[in-house]
């Protein structure tokens, strides 16, 4: 009888511990542990993480609510021996489980990257960078290593051209290589048969395109103007004129902070001083949006030669085909630039 009533006290002392054991179990691996009633919110891994740091970054940043059980769970699915660095987003009220399953599997967010307003090779990386784990510097030795060995053209003045302003979804830990080469892959995706084909129809490469493009994008804030610009240095181009950029110039002399440009300027020994020297410069004078190169490549077909800023200051230009014509333009220019240079000093005094 004794017996009994000890195996029954024992038999009720093992339920209530498997029960026990059984709820904290499903607590651990099931129940809401990560951002309980908190935002969804991005963690990062970088290269270098441990488990240990990792379990520091999720306690202090208040990613997880009860660390020991997430650790515990990380633990059995050998989760800390294979930590993948990596952007990741992490839900509102994940369990253990959910997270540790994605963290291990690297099932990262993607980066939108973006990059513009960029005028120099060296500029690029910088910007490319900015919201990835690769370091400027990695981005540039991989990228130099591309233009000393791809067999397409690109060279230190014009592979700006390569990288196409746009949005592209990347890893946060992808390696310079891999985004050097994505850029590539997307040059030449961008590169259709059809743009190609229009390329070859007036003349130019892809890389002349660029380069052109460029230009035509420095002259006007308006990109309806677009087209008829490009048509204007088309015609100086396929009559052997110089085109006589200012912006040019403004490349040439190395000071993005000119606002005129000055007959002294005409006189800087470059090859991207296109009142010096005819023909396209070695390379695009910034990173030209996709509009400006397709502006080029549907250039407006017309007889002018010379353009001019509108003397109403709207942006816009005055084009006209005889050397006479655009000197009328520009003297008429030039006055009202005078009454409105009057006007602001009496204004100011």
């Amino acid at each position: 009888m004794k017996g009994r009533k000890l195996f029954i006290i024992f038999l009720l002392v093992f339920t209530i511990l498997l029960s026990s054991f059984s709820f904290y179990a499903y607590q651990v691996v099931y129940a809401p542990n990560v951002l309980v009633e908190k935002e969804s919110r991005i963690l990062i891994i970088d290269s270098d993480e441990t488990f240990k740091s990792l379990q520091s970054k999720l306690y202090e940043d208040d990613f997880v609510q009860d660390i020991v059980a997430f650790s515990l769970l990380a633990k059995i699915m050998d989760y800390d021996q294979y930590i993948k660095p990596g952007r990741y987003k992490l839900k509102a009220n994940m369990s253990n489980i959910d997270a540790i399953r994605m963290l291990r599997a690297g099932l990262q967010e993607p980066v939108n990257l973006t990059f513009n307003n960029i005028r120099l090779k060296d500029e690029i990386a910088e910007k490319i960078t900015k919201n990835i784990e690769l370091t400027p510097y990695e981005f540039n030795r991989s990228l130099n290593k591309f233009i000393a060995d791809n067999q397409e053209g690109f060279n230190e003045k014009n592979i700006v051209s390569m990288f196409i302003p746009n949005t592209y979804h990347v890893y946060y830990d992808i390696s310079g290589d891999e985004l050097v080469e994505r850029m590539h892959y997307e040059y030449r995706q961008f590169w259709s048969e059809e743009r190609k084909r229009k390329a070859d129809s007036i003349g130019l490469t892809p890389l002349e395109v660029s380069t052109l493009a460029s230009i035509v994008q420095a002259e006007s804030i308006k990109r309806d103007e677009g087209k008829k610009i490009a048509g204007l240095y088309m015609n100086r181009l396929k009559k052997g004129i110089a085109l006589q950029a200012d912006p040019t110039l403004v490349f040439a002399s190395g000071d993005f902070t000119i606002k005129r440009v000055l007959n002294v300027h005409k006189e800087i020994d470059s090859p991207y001083n296109t009142y010096k020297y005819p023909g396209l410069p070695p390379g695009p004078i910034n990173m030209p949006f996709i509009h400006s190169i397709d502006a080029v490549l549907n250039y407006e077909d017309h007889n002018y030669f010379y353009m001019c800023a509108r003397e109403d200051f709207s942006g816009y230009h005055n084009f006209a085909s005889t050397l006479s014509e655009h000197l009328n333009n520009a003297a008429r220019y030039q006055r009202q630039l005078t009454i409105e240079q009057r006007k602001a000093r009496m204004n100011n005094k």
